[in-house]
């Protein structure tokens, strides 16, 4: 089969033992920055006892670090591209390290916010850079394949372990320790990152337009926290939420048309007149409202009808873990023998039919055919988004790779973030459908109330009830939550279908004329 770049005379150069040094220390930070997405999760109740945090703090604690790394990612991408990718990694390393040990000893919950937001800066410094760094380090297309999979691998194994290292941690050590693990890595990383990345930079610097900075940090946070607001189902505030997507959508249209206008914007539109560049994007944004909906139901499926206990539940989510960094490694050898974007929708293609298995699981209480299919999911999505990753960064011209790398990790976000909400939604609208037509007339109204709002709080009002009483609701609790996960996971399963046959057809578009 051809390979899936032109072919020239020119033959790239194979990297050496300092580009895989490199790599591996590029690796090591980006577990540093996966993880700690993840390890606060487990650490909150000791936090909330040392720090007499109330539930909005919580929150706040929570998501302020994820709300300011997606609101600067552009912004950041787009610096480390004009003042070096490898200086921008070394100053973001430096920040994480020391707001990493002020949020360590932070004496109260104030401090501690600050401190995650500062991380937050600091991790969208990395975020960008370590992705475009790949361009300038692997010239051959097959290393750089693997080396995209092996730091794609390497996210998604930090998000995975974060939960059970800081459970480790917290075993031993005080809630700071979670922070502090984090500090050697990027010591190393900083005592050896000079000698082992090269540098890169534009030839022509520009001065930054701040209006653009300001109107893509405000347009990103505002509307994922609408989002992320709407999936906490918290229905007092649901307005309030929507007013921050609107807002968010408004101050996104003037960051585009404030773009189109400028000579040198923060954001180049150009890029998404590769077809190529907009199409991979477009896949990894699409396939995640997908999935990333179905699995956070599949958590809250593990805990509220399998009835496991959060440690069991974990371990039951780390088949799709480990599938998933098997996929993204198993992609770039496909690729010798099968065109990359045909691997790409065919890969697409499978986790919408994973996502229909899934609702064909939940539905006949196949526990483990919802298992298996949730790993070939993952399978299957680390393979296409290893590739698509490299299409995205390999695509546009080298100056503009960290502009390219934010987008990819923006979209990736936004994706999340819409997938967890849309189909959370969707799941629990049908859920108080089921509810409506099947709970007992003879649960009371103040416990019918409470069962309509949330799994977790019917569970608990069932254990109020008298035995068959309670038994009955808790059964018929389940059945609406399974239905629910049910219709959700098929919903996902035909829009990442449907979406796959779209991929295939503009990736066909893409390619026409040319060996790709």
């Amino acid at each position: 089969m051809k390979s899936d770049e032109k072919k020239t005379n020119h033959i790239p150069p194979q990297a050496t033992w300092r580009e895989w040094l490199g790599l591996t220390i590029l690796t090591l930070l980006m577990l540093v920055l996966s993880t700690d997405l993840t390890a606060l999760y487990l650490a909150m109740p000791s936090i909330t006892a040392d720090l007499q945090t109330g539930s909005t703090q919580m929150l706040w604690i929570l998501h302020i670090y994820g709300f300011l790394t997606s609101g600067l990612l552009i912004t950041m991408g787009r610096l480390g591209d004009r003042i070096g990718r490898r200086r921008m990694l070394l100053i973001g390393a430096v920040g994480f390290a020391v707001f990493s040990v002020l949020a360590a000893f932070s004496v109260n919950a104030e401090l501690l916010i600050i401190s995650r937001a500062l991380l937050g800066v600091a991790g969208a410094m990395l975020m960008p850079s370590i992705f475009s760094l790949l361009r300038n380090m692997f010239h051959h297309e097959g290393q750089r394949r693997f080396a995209i999979a092996v730091v794609f691998s390497a996210f998604s194994a930090g998000g995975a372990v974060g939960p059970l290292l800081g459970g480790i941690l917290l075993e031993t050590f005080w809630w700071g320790a979670i922070f502090l693990i984090n500090v050697p890595v990027l010591i190393l990383f900083l005592v050896t990152g000079r000698s082992l990345l090269p540098e890169f930079r534009e030839k022509n610097e520009h001065q930054l337009d701040w209006k653009s900075v300001a109107l893509s940090l405000g347009g990103v946070l505002t509307f994922i926290y609408g989002i992320q607001g709407i999936a906490l189902e918290e229905q007092d505030s649901t307005i309030i939420y929507v007013m921050a997507i609107v807002i968010g959508i408004i101050l996104a249209v003037m960051f585009v048309r404030r773009q189109s206008r400028l000579a040198h914007p923060l954001l180049d539109l150009k890029l998404f007149t590769n077809r190529l560049f907009s199409t991979s994007l477009g896949a990894i944004f699409f396939t995640l409202i997908g999935l990333s909906g179905v699995f956070y139901l599949f958590t809250q499926y593990l805990q509220w009808v399998q009835e496991l206990p959060p440690l069991q539940a974990g371990i039951w989510t780390l088949p799709y873990v480990i599938a998933n960094i098997a996929g993204a490694l198993i992609a770039p050898i496909l690729v010798r023998w099968i065109r990359q974007r045909v691997v790409i929708w065919v890969s697409l293609l499978l986790v919408g039919v994973s996502l229909i298995l899934i609702a064909v699981g939940a539905s006949s209480m196949n526990f483990p055919l919802v298992v298996m299919s949730i790993s070939l999911a993952g399978l299957t999505q680390g393979s296409a988004f290893a590739l698509a990753s490299d299409f995205i960064i390999s695509s546009v011209p080298v100056e503009r790779a960290g502009s390219a790398s934010a987008m990819q990790e923006v979209s990736g976000e936004l994706g999340n973030a819409m997938g967890v909400a849309l189909l959370g939604t969707i799941g629990l609208f049908v859920y108080r459908s089921v509810l409506a037509g099947n709970l007992s007339k003879e649960v009371p109204t103040q416990v019918t109330d409470t069962t309509m709002q949330s799994v977790a709080g019917a569970i608990a009002a069932s254990k109020e009830l008298s035995s068959p009483m309670g038994m009955k609701m808790l059964d018929t609790v389940r059945d609406a939550f399974t239905q629910g996960f049910q219709v959700s996971s098929g919903i996902g399963g035909v829009l990442i279908s449907t979406m796959a046959i779209f991929v295939m057809v503009l990736y066909k578009r893409s390619h026409k004329g040319s060996n790709l």
